[in-house]
């Protein structure tokens, strides 16, 4: 029975994993800037959160001081998220998904700052194993894109900034409710930015209270619930029956779905070159070797998992 729990759970993290690789995709599709994009998609998983009384109870038993705390972090969320769809418009899927992955040794380099856990070498070499990696994926890529590269590591340095504080909040709340939190205050947060993005970072500002519509308002549901809320939820499942090892592992196949995606749907291959496929191969090289080391520490609660692209399943 418990090998049979554990292989369900098995497929419903890869099934997870695979519906995260397509938020790059859907990223791509969908045709709104970066901001109104990442403001329809907090708002409408916000609303759909709303709804369940159980996130309210939590909210109201939540201790007001918590309550700021989980907001200043959703602030970064909204950023993370702002970045990493903004690199998909400057630059594409591909790029902004292998961006991503920088994720895990900046979190190995910050944790330790932020939580004031012992330091580890060994994390240390990590991010430094990276370094030629990120070169080549510079190299790799045409000069027209370097901005996109700029985004998605600004990205991934925002992922390990507030999957780092999360974790030092990991037993303050509720995960569902932690995460209409994070979400409703990134919502007002790109709302309140949303006038000055123009001039701030022009690439990335557009109107917010235009409906989508057509295909986009396809793609942002999709985006919404079946890339967002509903991994989340199964992972809520899945990780009772996964070790840390098993799901950091897996977890980090998600750069890998979504530039296999990528290839697969827009030919993205033809705009990059072996050198950016060969970086691409030591980053994530250096993610695994993360994961390795990561196997022995406890799984992280699911808000950590519910809000990010990266999805660090190992404290």
């Amino acid at each position: 029975m418990a090998d049979s729990h554990t292989t369900r759970a098995l497929w419903q993290i890869h099934f997870c994993v695979l519906l995260w690789g397509f938020t790059a995709i859907l990223g791509k599709l969908i045709t709104l800037p970066a901001l109104p994009l990442v403001w329809w998609r907090m708002l409408l998983v916000v609303a759909a959160l709303a709804l369940l009384p159980k996130v309210w109870r939590g909210l109201a038993a939540m201790p007001t001081r918590t309550r700021w705390a989980y907001a200043g972090i959703g602030a970064l969320v909204a950023l993370h998220w702002l970045t990493f769809y903004g690199a998909i418009k400057l630059a594409n899927a591909s790029v902004a998904a292998t961006c991503l992955a920088f994720a895990t040794p900046m979190t190995a380099l910050v944790e330790p700052l932020l939580t004031r856990q012992r330091f580890r070498p060994g994390d240390l070499l990590l991010g430094l194993a990276s370094l030629p990696g990120i070169w080549l994926v510079v190299g790799g890529v045409p000069v027209n894109m370097h901005a996109g590269i700029v985004a998605g590591v600004a990205s991934a340095a925002l992922v390990a900034l507030f999957g780092t504080l999360n974790k030092r909040m990991v037993d303050a709340g509720d995960p569902l409710t932690v995460t209409a939190l994070e979400l409703g205050a990134g919502t007002l947060v790109l709302t309140l930015l949303a006038p000055l993005m123009p001039r701030l970072i022009p690439a990335f500002a557009g109107p917010l209270l235009v409906l989508p519509t057509g295909m986009d308002a396809l793609w942002m549901l999709l985006l919404s619930m079946a890339c967002t809320l509903l991994p989340f939820a199964l992972c809520l499942v899945a990780l009772r029956h996964l070790s840390a090892f098993t799901a950091q592992l897996s977890v980090n196949l998600e750069p890998v779905y979504a530039i296999v995606l990528a290839a697969v749907l827009f030919h993205e291959q033809q705009e990059l070159t072996g050198t950016f496929y060969l970086g691409v191969a030591i980053i994530l090289g250096v993610v695994f070797a993360q994961g390795l080391l990561a196997s022995r520490r406890k799984p992280a609660h699911a808000e950590q998992i519910g809000v990010s692209e990266t999805h660090h399943v190992a404290d």
